[in-house]
């Protein structure tokens, strides 16, 4: 499992809905939401080569987004994760 922030303008533009498409045709695992210090947050879950293809388009964002740095932070495993989801 990571836990990651998301730094930029990442907020209004549709971020977290795209990290959750992402998500889904990769088949990581997880969640997402934006915190009040205008950053998204989230954990994501898969197998490493598929992180590092997730991690590469969240870096990237949607067309709008403009992201100066993702940091991430290993955690624990959570055995029977369910589908990615937005969180509020």
């Amino acid at each position: 499992m990571v836990y990651f922030e998301v730094h930029g303008f990442v907020q209004g533009v549709g971020f977290r809905y795209f990290t959750r498409e992402k998500a889904q045709e990769y088949g990581v695992t997880g969640w997402c939401r934006n915190t009040i210090d205008d950053t998204v947050e989230g954990e994501a879950q898969g197998d490493d080569d598929i992180m590092q293809k997730f991690f590469k388009d969240v870096g990237q964002g949607p067309s709008h987004a403009k992201v100066s740095k993702v940091t991430k932070e290993d955690r624990d495993v959570v055995e029977g994760d369910g589908p990615f989801q937005v969180r509020r």
